[in-house]
């Protein structure tokens, strides 16, 4: 669709807030900051995300305090290994995307162009007090991008953070400069797709660039105290060539250091991609072949059950630190600072005293219980 051709759909002042990053144009337009596809939008436009739009001569967010839905999940699901492991996670997101993945495993959510996709109701507040009651570690934002919903994300980091609660981004990496250093000063941890090693697949297939992700992946690691992990959904015939997977995991290793968490994870067929093969085990196996050889330390497999792909062994000496079937930690080796109990070496992460015991257990939550009233 024409940037000019995107419908005008009204909005519901209770969920609308002002926004920070646009600016004006000559022509009358705004420009939304937040991203690098940088919308031009006129009066009662949606951007690509759809939940960003021009409303009264500014760049406003249409969805704050509304998701789709929230869940208690294994840390492990996000997928986090280094990041307080066996712990449960409260798991939310919204609508609509800032990218236009043909194979997204979550489009009923990220390519919504429907409000009633957001379908529970809730204040920072209570999503934070949901997170404490419910016994959970950290709250992710996830399912669509947090990016798009940034200042939603900003003020539940803030609520979470005064209760104790961490907060976890599963995010594309897709976000421009200066509303990246905001939004990540309130992260504690982030699993960020890093989706191909080349501009063809993000521009074919994403709709999107290569380049701003690979910035924000630098800044991510080099620039804040934000635990991170990558993700790399392998589709065959699309980013799956051994020479590829060579490049980009040599450039983590020169780029990111050895300690940064890489999953390589299987495709389902899906969305626009249906009639695509799914990922052959043998081709996750490789690629964390690959990611080991060029000396990345924590390579693991993903959306198959594979026991030697999900373990956490230690680099100096190969004992197995965390053994995992899927999201379940069957091994726990580490001491309570983090370091191998066999050779004393430290593993990389964020580590409690302990394991947590959520195990694999999925728990739709519905937040009425929890509801803070607004003051």
């Amino acid at each position: 669709m024409r940037q000019r051709d995107r419908p005008r759909i009204p909005m519901d002042d209770t969920y609308t807030v002002s926004t920070r990053y646009w600016h004006r144009l000559e022509d009358g337009r705004v420009q939304c900051d937040l991203c690098p596809r940088m919308c031009q939008l006129r009066e009662g436009q949606h951007g690509f995300c759809f939940v960003r739009a021009c409303r009264d001569g500014e760049v406003v967010l249409t969805t704050f305090g509304r998701a789709s839905g929230f869940c208690v999940d294994p840390i492990e699901k996000k997928p986090l290994n280094h990041f307080l492991p066996g712990t449960p996670v409260l798991s939310f997101g919204t609508a609509g995307c800032n990218l236009g993945c043909r194979f997204c495993q979550n489009w009923d959510i990220s390519k919504s162009r429907e409000v009633d996709t957001l379908s529970a109701e809730a204040s920072p507040e209570t999503i934070a007090r949901a997170a404490e009651e419910l016994g959970c570690a950290s709250v992710a934002f996830t399912y669509n991008d947090p990016v798009i919903f940034h200042e939603f994300a900003v003020a539940v980091a803030q609520a979470c953070h005064a209760g104790g609660i961490r907060t976890v981004a599963v995010t594309a990496g897709e976000i421009s400069p200066e509303p990246r250093i905001e939004f990540f000063r309130h992260m504690d941890a982030a699993n960020i797709d890093l989706k191909a090693f080349t501009e063809r697949f993000y521009r074919s297939l994403c709709a999107a660039s290569l380049a701003p992700v690979l910035d924000t992946l630098r800044y991510v690691h080099h620039e804040t105290d934000c635990w991170l992990e990558l993700t790399t959904l392998l589709i065959p015939g699309e980013n799956d060539d051994e020479a590829e997977i060579d490049e980009m995991t040599r450039w983590v290793v020169e780029e990111l250091g050895p300690d940064v968490p890489m999953h390589f994870t299987a495709f389902h067929p899906d969305w626009r991609m249906r009639g695509h093969a799914p990922t052959p085990p043998a081709t996750l196996h490789e690629a964390r072949s690959i990611a080991r050889r060029n000396g990345v330390r924590y390579a693991y497999t993903g959306n198959v059950r594979d026991l030697a792909g999900g373990r956490t062994e230690c680099p100096s000496c190969s004992a197995v630190l965390i053994g995992r079937d899927q999201y379940l930690l069957t091994t726990w080796h580490l001491d309570e600072n983090g370091c191998c109990r066999t050779c004393g070496a430290p593993c990389a992460g964020v580590f409690d005293a302990g394991p947590g015991h959520w195990g694999p257990r999925r728990l739709p939550v519905r937040l009425d219980a929890y509801r803070v009233e607004e003051r």
